[in-house]
C-alpha cells in the first residue's frame, strides 16, 4: 500500500467503512477486496482483520467479507493477522 496511492491508513479504513455503510449487502472475497481498494495483500489482511476484530465485519463460511449487523465505526490499529498452525 502506496501512500501516494490510496492515503493514510486512517483515510483507507474510513473509506472501506464508509463502502460497507454505503452498500449494506456487500460482500466480497480478499482478492475483490484488494482490487477494489487497491491494496497489496498484507495491507488488504490487516485492515480486514482490523475490522474483524473491531466487529464492523465478519468473515463467512465460505471466505466473504460481510458488515455485522449492529456495527459502529472502528478506529483499530493495523497490524499482521497471525495465522494459525494445523496440525
Amino acid at each position: 500500500m502506496t501512500p501516494e496511492r490510496t492515503g493514510t491508513t486512517d483515510e483507507v479504513l474510513r473509506r472501506v467503512q464508509g463502502e460497507f455503510l454505503e452498500m449494506p449487502g456487500l460482500r466480497l472475497t480478499e482478492p475483490q477486496a484488494r482490487r477494489l481498494w487497491g491494496l497489496d495483500a498484507a495491507s488488504c489482511d490487516a485492515l480486514l482483520g482490523a475490522l474483524i476484530d473491531a466487529k464492523f465485519l465478519f468473515k463467512t463460511r465460505d471466505g466473504a467479507f460481510m458488515r455485522a449487523d449492529h456495527a459502529a465505526p472502528a478506529k483499530a490499529a493495523l497490524r499482521p493477522r497471525r495465522s494459525i498452525a494445523v496440525a
